[in-house]
């Protein structure tokens, strides 16, 4: 009734679930350690270790060595780090960076780019940013009990979250490329 005399559903509302910043450095050691103090330097939150599958000779990994550091980050601090790897990329994404869920996510070649200050000694890191998009009723699918499906209306569309991107940082000129 709300939405047929023009009113805003809140239900309908897009927001910013979380976001998950990944360094992937492919080999073990001190290079994993050190990419995991630039996130924890970029985040103030302690990162998690990926371990590698299964051993492949040809890139050097054993079996269940740390090869990659992630943290995973929410809230107003997520907004502002995705604010600042935008600004990296001039706050342009590619159509393709979209997911058909409605989650979006790049890629940046150096770390330094957002504002953290250059350590020889840890040496320069690139980083994948992605984002998760939610709406609200979302946990309806993911409760332990009374679980049910999330209606085909109320999920995200890779349309409605490259508009919601562009007018989310419209300030910033956002915009999509084809």
């Amino acid at each position: 009734r709300a939405m047929a005399e023009g009113g805003d559903n809140p239900m309908r509302e897009m927001f910013i679930s979380k976001l998950v910043l990944n360094i992937s450095v492919g080999e073990s050691g001190d290079r994993v350690t050190r990419a995991g103090k630039v996130l924890q330097q970029l985040t103030d939150q302690e990162p998690c270790y990926s371990r590698a599958r299964y051993t492949v000779r040809t890139f050097g990994i054993r079996r269940n060595e740390k090869i990659a550091t992630y943290v995973t980050v929410r809230g107003d601090k997520a907004k502002d780090i995705i604010s600042k790897g935008l600004a990296v990329k001039e706050f342009e994404l590619r159509r393709k960076n979209f997911s058909q869920a409605g989650n979006w996510g790049f890629g940046i070649t150096e770390h330094i780019d957002l504002g953290l200050k250059y350590d020889p000694n840890a040496g320069i890191y690139g980083m994948d940013f992605y984002v998760i998009m939610k709406r609200a009723g979302d946990r309806v699918a993911k409760r332990k009990l009374r679980k049910g499906r999330v209606g085909t209306k109320q999920r995200i569309t890779k349309h409605e979250a490259i508009a919601w991107f562009e007018k989310t940082w419209n300030e910033d000129f956002a915009k999509v490329l084809n």
